[in-house]
């Protein structure tokens, strides 16, 4: 039951035996990051003005808020399985394993970082500075 066999090949078994499973999160989270972009180009395009005050007011709102940490979520999920594969296909040596380290560190750290910052603006909009 290989990929040798025709039964392999229809049920898209590789030698790892997870078939096409890697590639359709990335297709699903490619989908997400396309709704959630053009929900947020059109809830900026559709603000009456760009100043901080209407931004934060905005982003107070949970329709906003919400959205926009599903938005950075699915991006850094993209982003660290797309790089995922190109290290696992072409970093062969030792340092692969270092790779993967710093590259899941980074996407957690920037991740959190954008949730904490969205987080921030939404819950103290409105409060004296």
């Amino acid at each position: 039951m290989g990929n040798g066999t025709p039964i392999g090949r229809v049920r898209g078994l590789g030698s790892a035996h997870e078939g096409a499973d890697g590639w359709w999160h990335h297709k699903i989270s490619a989908g997400s990051n396309l709704v959630l972009v053009l929900w947020f180009l059109l809830s900026i395009a559709l603000l009456p003005n760009y100043d901080y005050a209407t931004i934060s007011g905005w982003l107070a709102q949970p329709w906003a808020a919400v959205p926009l940490i599903l938005l950075v979520v699915s991006t850094f999920y993209h982003f660290h399985h797309g790089l995922t594969v190109v290290i696992e296909d072409y970093q062969h040596d030792e340092t692969r394993f270092v790779l993967l380290l710093l590259l899941k560190y980074f996407t957690i750290a920037t991740a959190t970082l954008a949730i904490f910052s969205i987080l921030k603006v939404a819950f103290t909009a409105g409060a004296t500075l």
